[in-house]
């Protein structure tokens, strides 16, 4: 985890009838992963305050802050593998995204207070911190979505500057040395990875000690948002934390086994965890 205090941590392992303090930043746990439990303003102020403590740590591998988002399937897959849950459990922050980890807190009596997804929370940020001398650097997707999510980007976000981009398809250890050179020569303060999990994730993870950045943040399918190879759900979906079925909608051969066998086992998941706690 990060240098920065972490609040008490409710979790799955503790009985129900324990109360869970309540803090300006909560955390708790869901199958063993450690979810940070703020509001999107809140959510927005510890990603500045991220960049900026971290970019005080000039030298290249002294520290670079990550943060993830966490839905059903992510922790479906940190379930499966043990490794991949360390290693959503060393970022700084890791926000809890959509109606299944809601689910899972509510078991713990804990109201989670803002569905933090990463493809509205990052133009949120952006917007919220125009102006103040930012760069960001866009790795991930193919060739030609991330050249489209780069003019969408330079259009949209006046007020950050676009300091470089590569695509995500990074074939040896060697291509992705050569990508971590280009960040690093680009100087960014922020690193966008949008690669799906849990390859995205694994490569901050492997590459953060050679990265030079103050930030890195791990944000899936938000590429194919910006340039609408996808649409996104109506807000009043998003809000209740169901824009899974609007993907499974449009993408049903790609969506299917994620959603229709995934959210399933994933409650399972959770039910086994709580049962075993209360027996």
């Amino acid at each position: 985890m990060s240098e920065h205090a972490q609040t008490p941590i409710a979790t799955l392992d503790q009985p129900a009838d324990v109360p869970v303090p309540l803090t300006p930043d909560r955390v708790f746990s869901v199958l063993g992963v450690r979810i940070t439990d703020v509001t999107r303003r809140r959510a927005v102020e510890l990603l500045e305050e991220l960049i900026r403590r971290c970019r005080d740590s000039a030298v290249a591998g002294d520290r670079t802050g990550c943060v993830y988002y966490v839905n059903a399937h992510t922790l479906n897959l940190a379930v499966a593998d043990p490794q991949f849950r360390d290693v959503l459990n060393a970022a700084d922050y890791v926000f809890a995204d959509g109606t299944g980890v809601r689910w899972a807190a509510r078991l713990q009596g804990i109201r989670v207070r803002e569905n933090l997804c990463g493809t509205d929370l990052t133009p949120e940020f952006f917007h919220a911190t125009a102006g103040r001398g930012y760069r960001y650097f866009l790795l991930g997707a193919d060739r030609e979505t991330i050249r489209r999510t780069a003019d969408y980007s330079a259009r949209t976000f006046a007020g950050w500057t676009q300091a470089g981009l590569h695509h995500g398809y990074l074939a040896d250890p060697a291509e992705s040395a050569e990508v971590v050179r280009q960040i690093n020569q680009a100087r960014p303060d922020l690193l966008l990875v949008g690669m799906g999990n849990p390859i995205q994730e694994r490569w901050i993870h492997r590459h953060r000690h050679m990265l030079n950045v103050p930030a890195c943040m791990a944000v899936g399918g938000l590429f194919d948002y910006w340039t609408e190879n996808v649409s996104r759900a109506p807000k009043w979906l998003r809000r209740l934390g169901h824009e899974w079925i609007w993907r499974l909608g449009q993408q049903p051969c790609d969506k299917a086994k994620r959603y229709l066998l995934g959210n399933p086992l994933f409650l399972a998941h959770v039910l086994r965890r709580w049962w075993k706690d209360r027996t």
